[in-house]
């Protein structure tokens, strides 16, 4: 049975855990041949050996999205073997949470790098074969924390808003050679992002407010990703905000 993706080739950044393995996995079943990319060659050949077990066709690139170089290869190398470039999800992210008064500096830098840079690194990456193609899709996983603020999130608000601010930008600057741009902003999702959080009480707080509710799972996230790049060429969606049914902001 024909898949609404087939013929088309997908870049997930941030691929071996989480919404990135679990997007990967959804557009691989809808017929799409994907790129995975992440740091972890380890948990990447895990992805790939689970897509390949559904029969679909991945090629696993160890990448660090903070280094330029690293992304342009991704991209170059997902073209040439393969054969074209139609999707790139950019969900590669780090959570910093903690006070701005007591917050490490390394960690604000480091957040920007990979929440920030790196989606600018993918995407310039990709934009030339989009625009050759006059077709793509950009899909940039943001998140609640892009449209509020809150006390203990100011650095990981301000990395998410920066996200939110360059997707509309972008947008505004392709529409004309029919790429289109999507921003996905969940609320809390089981995975393992507290695992990156170098604040001992911001981390405690942040599992504290994950166990209070039951949180989206990582295909719920996929699911959203699926729905907007297998619309019509002539529909963009523009945002999608997810929240669980008991997340109050």
């Amino acid at each position: 049975m024909a898949g609404k993706l087939d013929g088309k080739v997908a870049i997930i950044t941030g691929a071996s855990s989480g919404i990135g393995e679990a997007t990967a996995v959804a557009l691989a079943a809808e017929g799409a041949k994907v790129a995975i990319a992440a740091r972890r060659a380890d948990r990447l050949d895990v992805v790939a050996k689970q897509i390949q077990a559904n029969g679909g066709q991945v090629l696993r690139i160890v990448t660090d999205v903070t280094d330029e170089a690293q992304v342009k290869n991704l991209v170059q190398k997902t073209n040439a073997e393969l054969g074209q470039v139609d999707i790139l999800v950019n969900n590669a992210g780090i959570g910093v949470l903690g006070s701005i008064d007591t917050g490490n500096p390394a960690d604000w830098r480091r957040a920007f790098d990979v929440n920030v840079l790196g989606v600018l690194y993918a995407t310039q990456a990709v934009l030339p074969l989009l625009k050759t193609q006059q077709s793509g899709h950009i899909v940039n996983i943001s998140s609640v924390a892009g449209r509020t603020a809150r006390a203990g999130v100011g650095v990981y608000n301000a990395t998410k808003w920066g996200v939110n601010a360059l997707s509309e930008a972008l947008r505004q600057e392709v529409h004309k050679d029919n790429i289109r741009v999507t921003i996905i902003e969940p609320g809390l999702v089981d995975t393992p992002f507290s695992d990156f959080i170098s604040d001992p009480i911001a981390k405690q707080r942040s599992e504290e407010r994950r166990r209070t509710i039951k949180p989206l799972q990582s295909e719920d996230i996929a699911r959203a990703i699926v729905y907007a790049v297998t619309q019509p060429e002539h529909v963009n969606v523009n945002e999608i905000l997810i929240r669980p049914t008991a997340q109050d902001n």
